[in-house]
């Protein structure tokens, strides 16, 4: 009998030691992570978000079936929680969402962003043939990088995006190359790139779960951050246009009012193409905390109710109640 109560304490203490092994594993592995993405970052990154399990969709209390958008995700920033999600793992085509990860990426490598950036007309003419969105940038324009960053992510600019690339790649697709690292960086486990400014390719793809870890990620730089955010923007004055060229974000260009019920709409990101839909990547505060809505995939085209924006301040409004 003494025997047996013996055993049977040393199993416990076996078990509990190889509780306490595994434990200390997956700790070690957790604080290894954190450094390894705080590094890769840059150095204006700061941590890469881990988006935890569902709190619940009763959060928001729009049921997500009435949603016009057929993929959905709603992010809180301060703990990276998700309050609501629909079809968020499913691939879509990004289209201009795209340039998030453009712009983020042009900014982490760009060491001067005051530097003059020239736009070649061999460049505008595959653009004009892809029927690509631009800012107003003329062939043969030397524009500083901020400028080009202000119109990428407001009037989305298609040429903005390959100047940039170019400048810090040698060519597109390297520089796309550095976005598919980035995305790898980050987590996004479901996106593959092929070209810096959203025109449509099979094999250019993301989720909008991958896509609010992107934003959360970007939203933590400030340049980044001042741009998203920025309803309006004017130039420095160049060798084609004396007196700049003021940008509109296209989603505010949209919004007679930002303000939603207990806050207001800060900043987004629409993007459109025919395969994608009616997609918006947009942040929002509501009682003194921040909020992230990736959609994509409304029907609908520029022409039509932006449905997308929509989606935006029905969730936003139902958020907390």
């Amino acid at each position: 009998m003494h025997y047996k109560k013996k055993r049977k304490s040393k199993s416990w203490i076996l078990l509990l030691m190889i509780v306490v092994i595994v434990i200390g594993y997956k700790y070690d592995i957790v604080l290894k992570g954190q450094s390894f993405f705080k590094n890769i970052g840059g150095d204006k990154a700061e941590s890469v978000p881990s988006l935890t399990a569902v709190v619940s969709n009763s959060a928001v209390s729009i049921p997500i079936g009435n949603l016009n958008s057929p993929n959905a995700i709603l992010v809180r920033m301060d703990n990276h929680s998700i309050l609501m999600q629909k079809n968020s793992t499913q691939k879509i085509y990004p289209a201009s969402l795209t340039k998030i990860m453009t712009a983020i990426v042009a900014i982490e490598k760009l060491p001067d962003l005051q530097k003059n950036i020239d736009l070649p007309n061999s460049m505008f003419q595959e653009l004009y043939k892809a029927d690509a969105s631009l800012a107003g940038f003329k062939p043969n324009e030397k524009v500083r990088a901020i400028d080009l960053l202000y119109g990428i992510m407001l009037p989305s600019g298609a040429e903005c995006c390959i100047g940039l690339a170019v400048n810090i790649g040698g060519s597109e697709q390297k520089f796309v190359e550095k976005m598919n690292q980035k995305a790898v960086a980050l987590g996004m486990k479901n996106t593959h790139f092929t070209n810096s400014t959203g025109l449509q390719d099979d094999n250019h793809y993301t989720t909008v779960k991958d896509l609010s870890i992107l934003l959360s990620y970007a939203l933590q730089n400030n340049t980044f951050r001042n741009i998203f955010t920025a309803s309006r923007y004017t130039t420095a004055p160049t060798n084609k246009h004396p007196e700049g060229i003021t940008f509109q974000n296209t989603m505010f260009k949209n919004i007679n009012n930002p303000v939603i019920k207990g806050g207001k709409i800060l900043g987004g990101k629409t993007g459109f193409t025919e395969e994608a839909g009616l997609c918006l990547a947009s942040l929002a505060q509501k009682d003194g905390k921040e909020y992230i809505l990736v959609t994509a995939g409304a029907k609908g085209n520029h022409e039509s109710e932006q449905y997308n924006i929509d989606d935006a301040y029905a969730v936003f409004n139902k958020l907390g109640k």
